[in-house]
C-alpha cells in the first residue's frame, strides 16, 4: 500500500487556525475529494471533529490517545503500528493534523501539498521537510475565481528512492 499525506497550507505553511481552515477554497475542497474518494483517510481525533462526521465514501479511520474513544461509522486507533493493519492495495491518505504530518512525514511515500499564495493568521503549522528526500513529480497551477480568490497551486511529491 502506498501511504500519502494531503495538505493545503499558506506561505508559512500555516494548516490551521482555531482548528478550522483560515481560509475558503472550493477548488482545493474538490481536489482532496477527488484524490481521496474510495480510499482510506487516517486523521487525528481533533482533526475528525473539525470535520465533524465521517467523510462520505472512505473509510475513515481516528488516531487518539484516548482508549475509550468511539466514533459512528469510523475505526479507532492509537498507535502507528495499527497503520500497518490497514495496508490494502490502495493508497491510503494521513489527512490531519499537524500532530499526525509531523510523524508521517518520515514515512509517507507521496505529498499533495496545495500551497496557498497568501499568507494568514494560524496557530497549526506543516512541518518543514528536507526538500532533497522529495521530488516534484507534478505542479498544476489552480484556477482562481469570484469563489477561489486566493491563487493556489496543487504540488504533488514522491519520496527519492
Amino acid at each position: 500500500m502506498m501511504l500519502s499525506l494531503i495538505v493545503a497550507m499558506d506561505e508559512k505553511r500555516v494548516i490551521g487556525f482555531e482548528n478550522k481552515m483560515p481560509w475558503h477554497l472550493p477548488n482545493d475542497l474538490k481536489y482532496f475529494k477527488r484524490q481521496t474518494e474510495g480510499s482510506t483517510v487516517i486523521m487525528g481525533r481533533k482533526t475528525f471533529e473539525s470535520i465533524g462526521k465521517p467523510l462520505p465514501n472512505r473509510q475513515n479511520v481516528i488516531m487518539t490517545r484516548n482508549k475509550n474513544y468511539e466514533q459512528n461509522g469510523c475505526k479507532v486507533i492509537h498507535k502507528w503500528e495499527d497503520i500497518d493493519h490497514l495496508r490494502n492495495e490502495e493508497e491510503s491518505f494521513i489527512i490531519g493534523g499537524a500532530e499526525l504530518f509531523k510523524h508521517a512525514i518520515d514515512i509517507v511515500d507521496r505529498m499533495y501539498i496545495t500551497i496557498i499564495h497568501n499568507t494568514f493568521d494560524g496557530d497549526t503549522y506543516f512541518p518543514d521537510f528536507d526538500e532533497n528526500e522529495w521530488k516534484l513529480v507534478e505542479e498544476i497551477d489552480g484556477e482562481t475565481d469570484d469563489k477561489n480568490i486566493y491563487d493556489h497551486t496543487f504540488l504533488i511529491y514522491e519520496r527519492v528512492e
